[in-house]
C-alpha cells in the first residue's frame, strides 16, 4: 500500500514538471481569463498527449500546477467533458477519455464528408498565394520525413488540412470540423509510431493540390475523401496493434 502511494506521488510529481514545461511553450496565455486559460491549457495538453488517454488527474493537482483555484479549473473540466475530452469523477478529479475505435470511426465518417466538401469549396475560392502555401507545406512535410521527425510531420499534416478548411471560407463548415479536429489529431499522434511511414499521405496531398490547381473541385473532393478513408483504416489497425501489445505486457 505504501509503495502504491509513493508511486502515485512520483507520477504526480513527474506530471507536474512535464505540464509546467509544456505550459511555457504556449503563447498569449495572459490574454485569457482564468477559466479560458485553464480550458486552453488542459485541452491542448490532452491533444498533444501530455495528458495521456485513460490517465486519472486530481482536480487539486491540476489547480496547483496551473497556479489557480479549483473554480476555474472545474469550469474548464465541465466544458471539456461536454466536448468528450474528459470524464469527471465526483470528489476525485477527472479521467482523460481513452481513444475508442467506434467513436473514432464515427468521427472519421463525419470528417471525411466535411473535408471533401471543404476542399471542393476551396477549389472555387483559393488564391494563387494560398495554393503556393499548400505546396510549401508539402515540401516541409517531405523534409520532416527525411529527418525522421514524425511528431513534426503530424503537426504539419494537421496544419495542411486546416489551411484547406480555412480556404473554403465557410465559417459554419469550419465550426463543424473544428469540433472533431482535436480528437483526430490526438489519435494520429497516439498511433504514429505504429503506422507505416506516411509517404502515401505526401503523394495524396500532392494529388489534392494538383486537382485544386486544375480547378477540378469534384476530383479534389474524391481524392480527399479517399485520403481520409485510408488514414482512418491505418489508425484503426494501429489501435489494434497497440491493444495487442498492452495485453502482452499485462500477461
Amino acid at each position: 500500500m505504501e509503495k502504491d502511494k509513493q508511486f502515485s506521488e512520483l507520477n504526480e510529481s513527474d506530471l507536474n514538471k512535464e505540464l509546467k514545461l509544456y505550459i511555457t511553450t504556449l503563447k498569449e496565455l495572459e490574454n485569457y481569463r482564468l477559466p479560458q486559460r485553464a480550458y486552453h491549457i488542459i485541452r491542448l495538453a490532452i491533444r498533444d498527449l501530455i495528458l495521456t488517454p485513460g490517465r486519472t488527474i486530481l482536480e487539486r493537482e491540476m489547480a496547483e500546477t496551473l497556479e489557480m483555484s479549483r473554480t476555474p479549473v472545474r469550469e474548464a473540466l465541465v466544458r471539456l467533458e461536454t466536448e468528450g475530452m474528459v470524464h469527471l469523477i465526483p470528489r476525485r478529479g477527472f479521467i482523460v477519455e481513452p481513444i475508442v475505435k467506434d467513436d473514432l470511426r464515427d468521427i472519421y465518417e463525419i470528417v471525411e464528408t466535411m473535408d471533401g466538401l471543404a476542399v471542393e469549396k476551396a477549389t472555387e475560392k483559393i488564391a494563387e498565394h494560398e495554393l503556393k502555401q499548400l505546396e510549401q507545406f508539402i515540401e516541409r512535410q517531405e523534409q520532416t520525413l527525411q529527418e525522421g521527425n514524425l511528431k513534426k510531420w503530424a503537426i504539419l499534416d494537421d496544419e495542411f488540412h486546416n489551411l484547406i478548411i480555412k480556404y473554403a471560407k465557410n465559417k459554419r463548415l469550419n465550426s463543424v470540423i473544428d469540433i472533431h479536429s482535436d480528437q483526430l489529431y490526438r489519435a494520429r499522434l497516439f498511433t504514429i509510431n505504429h503506422r507505416p511511414t506516411p509517404h502515401k499521405s505526401i503523394i495524396e496531398h500532392k494529388a489534392i493540390v494538383a486537382c485544386i490547381k486544375a480547378g477540378d473541385g469534384l476530383a479534389a473532393r474524391m481524392v480527399m475523401q479517399s485520403h481520409r478513408k485510408r488514414a482512418r483504416q491505418e489508425i484503426l489497425e494501429a489501435l489494434d496493434r497497440i491493444d495487442d501489445l498492452e495485453k502482452v505486457e499485462e500477461s
